[in-house]
């Protein structure tokens, strides 16, 4: 072995031990000075190798070690519990480097184990539709560790043509990720080489980026047909699903089509929701270089996507709103909201015990919406339909509203009209009527399409949905043949165990759910989870802003602008959290299931982020100022504190307790 770097530290103090007893603390200014000559260094390194491998099987290792007369003693050896496990069987080189996709869903939950299966499936059927054929063995792009769910960067990142591009990726979803990425470039491990892609691979990715750009294209000069026809391809799509679900009879037959549901997805729907998405976000981006080159800022681009139309979440926002008002216009309904819980307001709806105004209103909602929830994204978590607790709670915070010029309906519509006023300044302060033209297609391009980005998440949890259901039958015959206790514990089993369940094999299976969940419960205590994971076992948490500025703000990335002064609420769950209007939401992340709080809120402040991820997204259509991508922000604000949210520079300042 050899030393590739050293770092000598101060020893201002050194404290020794006395012939008789004791010790004794020395001034000592040796910071010029080792503590130990190289070969003793070369020897260390030896010892702890040999520990690690020979006597712990490699898992890594606390040593506790002492040198005297020349000869090093090994004096105990403990493993390592608090480092982030890494994923099963990964050799730490070649060094791998592996994005977390929790981040960018805005969920620091772990993933069921059938939730973490469904993801692979899932990539598998994307991958086979660009003719890659992969087996979940086989693939080795998305990884399991600490049951969350990661992304392996590390052939982009090797690959010398498309290493600057990779490397950007995260900075629109998670810029914390990206700074962590950059900070890596120099990593001898991850110098790109010159091989580049094989024939076949360009012939590949030639015939995918054809037939992408020729959709893109078509998206832009007809955005409206393009949206219509995917829509109604979508509409078709779950509505085929639904039925062949219904006709289901046994579990071997729901996992076949579970599959087929997947297989058609990624056949189908996905490659043409991608490029109707990319045009929406290439309009977006274009738009803002175009007027951060003339105008020397983005702040009218982004106030030009305020109000998008065609957000499916938006509108399922707004749809409880109007919820909210068929409660408020009946007696009976509102005084049943005014003193009841959330929770037994979704017990009463369950029962159909609700007043009827509600209890129609909010039927008409779920029929609609009842397939999402939070973490909607893993198959294994509850959906609103089973427990509506959350949606009663967010219906309680919107009858609170009572200033009619906070009305959600009203800020959208508010927000779509500073959007026209934002698209006719930037397209007037053009420098020539060529740059007019741009701005102005640009505009209408991004206003048509770019609402669209929270379209295929939606279908993909319409599909989860719909398998969930079909799974939960199956779940209840098993929990009534005593395989199970109840039947969401299917979810704790992987896809092949349920191969082999349908086929009749028996075992200790409800053993096995009871130890993944008490695992899957000490795992959702970590309070941290890393942006970038290396095979080598180094985890990187920080997001933007670790420190606290000199004058005493704290900073992260600018996603929605604008500056509102209000009252923290940090948030972790939602469903057990109501916000009172103006107040600042402070939370890890987010996904569609948190946005109803939006409309009460003042101010947004993640962990996690970036300006194209969903919770960005939405706080720039209601014109809510966000700043993302903050380090620990849930740790660093406390509830009650009153704070400025500034969206427009990124910063967060203190101004006392409420």
């Amino acid at each position: 072995g050899r030393i590739t770097e050293k770092r000598l530290g101060a020893k201002a103090l050194a404290i020794r031990g006395q012939a008789g007893g004791g010790t004794v603390t020395i001034a000592d200014d040796a910071a010029g000075v080792q503590a130990l000559p190289d070969d003793a260094i070369l020897e260390l390194a030896q010892l702890g190798r040999r520990v690690e491998r020979e006597l712990y099987g490699g898992a890594p290792q606390d040593i506790e070690w002492a040198r005297a007369d020349g000869r090093l003693y090994l004096l105990q050896s403990r493993a390592i519990t608090s480092l982030y496990p890494l994923p099963p069987g990964m050799s730490a080189r070649p060094l791998r480097v592996m994005f977390s996709l929790n981040h960018v869903q805005g969920m620091m939950d772990p993933f069921t184990p059938l939730g973490q299966d469904t993801l692979v499936a899932g990539y598998l059927a994307m991958a086979r539709a660009v003719g890659r054929h992969f087996t979940a063995a086989t693939q080795r792009e998305v990884y399991i560790a600490g049951e969350r769910v990661y992304v392996d960067f590390t052939p982009g990142l090797l690959h010398e043509q498309f290493r600057h591009i990779i490397v950007r990726v995260p900075g629109v979803v998670e810029p914390g990720s990206e700074e962590a990425l950059l900070s890596l470039l120099d990593d001898p491990d991850l110098q790109p080489n010159r091989s580049g892609l094989s024939p076949e691979g360009m012939r590949n990715l030639a015939q995918v980026m054809a037939v992408i750009g020729s959709r893109i294209a078509k998206a832009m000069r007809d955005p409206d047909g393009q949206r219509v026809a995917v829509l109604g391809m979508v509409d078709r799509f779950i509505a085929s699903a639904n039925a062949r679900a219904a006709e289901t009879t046994s579990l071997a037959e729901q996992l076949v089509l579970w599959q087929q549901i997947l297989d058609e997805f990624g056949d189908e729907i996905g490659p043409r929701f991608l490029p109707m998405i990319m045009a929406g976000m290439m309009s977006f981006f274009l738009l803002r270089r175009l007027a951060l080159n003339e105008l020397g800022s983005d702040l009218l681009a982004l106030e030009a996507a305020r109000g998008l139309p065609n957000n499916t979440t938006t509108e399922m926002d707004l749809t409880l709103w109007t919820v909210a008002q068929v409660i408020q216009a009946d007696p009976a309904s509102a005084q049943r909201f005014a003193e009841a819980d959330a929770a037994e307001l979704a017990a009463d709806y369950l029962d159909g015990a609700l007043p009827l105004p509600a209890q129609v209103a909010l039927r008409a909602f779920l029929d609609r919406y009842g397939m999402r929830g939070l973490a909607e994204i893993d198959l294994g978590r509850a959906r609103w339909r089973e427990d509506p607790a959350h949606v009663m709670g967010v219906v309680q915070s919107y009858l609170r509203i009572d200033d009619p010029g906070q009305a959600p309906d009203t800020v959208f519509r508010r927000g779509a009209r500073a959007a026209d006023t934002a698209i006719e300044q930037l397209v007037a302060s053009m420098p020539n009527p060529a740059k007019a033209r741009a701005a102005s297609f640009l505009a209408s391009r991004m206003r048509a399409l770019a609402g669209q980005r929270e379209t295929p998440k939606y279908t993909i949890i319409r599909t989860m949905g719909v398998a969930r259901a079909m799974l939960l039958r199956s779940g209840r015959e098993l929990a009534a043949a005593g395989t199970l206790r109840q039947a969401e514990d299917i979810f704790f089993l992987h896809l092949e165990e349920l191969h082999r369940i349908a086929a009749g094999s028996r075992g200790d299976w409800q053993r096995v759910v009871d130890e993944r969940r008490q695992h899957y419960e000490r795992e959702r205590l970590r309070r941290q989870i890393p942006r970038l994971l290396l095979s080598d076992g180094r985890a990187f948490y920080e997001g933007l802003g670790a420190q606290t500025d000199g004058d005493g703000s704290i900073t992260g990335s600018p996603v929605s602008p604008g500056v509102v002064e209000g009252v923290v609420h940090v948030v972790f769950d939602p469903r057990t959290t109501q916000l009172a209007p103006g107040e600042i939401l402070v939370c890890p992340g987010t996904d569609p299931s948190w946005t109803p709080l939006f409309l009460a809120a003042g101010g947004l402040v993640m962990e996690v982020g970036g300006l194209m991820t969903h919770g960005s997204v939405v706080a720039r259509e209601y014109g809510i100022p966000a700043v993302v991508g903050v380090h620990e922000a849930t740790t660093r604000l406390k509830t009650g504190q009153r704070v400025r949210v500034d969206g427009t520079m990124g910063r967060i300042v203190v101004l006392g307790e409420e």
